[in-house]
């Protein structure tokens, strides 16, 4: 692997290494979202159940699609064109040909980065189940742009 491998190689030219290296931990796309008749994405305050709030990471990851029926398996023709995909998202912005942002890890050398940026959900999400799902359209936030 080449220490920026992702200046030289498309998303489907990546190893599942250097994939995987690409997250940046922002927990984003385990946040609920809510779509609307008209396909207008929103985001919640809500996160999938698995992801460890303090450590913003999955705890069961390597069986994450086999738990959750609705974990999307993100590829690259998925990081471009799902539209629910945060534009902060390194798999988006590499799609789009953006290149990383300063705060990503990659590029800052520390995922501290994440959390200075205000990128990390770290402190601003809660589990699913905590909330009735009646009141799940009240959890909708604005602090996610995609």
């Amino acid at each position: 692997m080449t220490d920026r491998f992702w200046e030289t190689e498309t998303l489907d030219e990546m190893s599942s290494d250097e994939w995987e290296k690409l997250c940046d931990g922002c927990g984003r796309c385990c946040m609920m979202k809510l779509e609307e008749q008209s396909g207008e994405v929103s985001y919640t305050s809500l996160v999938c159940d698995l992801l460890e709030l303090e450590t913003i990471k999955c705890t069961e990851y390597p069986k994450r699609h086999q738990l959750v029926a609705d974990c999307v398996l993100l590829d690259s023709k998925g990081a471009q064109s799902l539209s629910w995909i945060a534009e902060s998202c390194a798999y988006k912005r590499l799609a789009q040909g953006r290149g990383l942002a300063w705060w990503h890890p990659l590029i800052s050398g520390s995922h501290e980065t994440v959390l200075q940026a205000g990128i990390s959900v770290k402190g601003r999400v809660l589990h699913a189940s905590q909330v009735h799902p009646d009141e799940h359209e009240s959890m909708v936030v604005t602090w996610v742009d995609f």
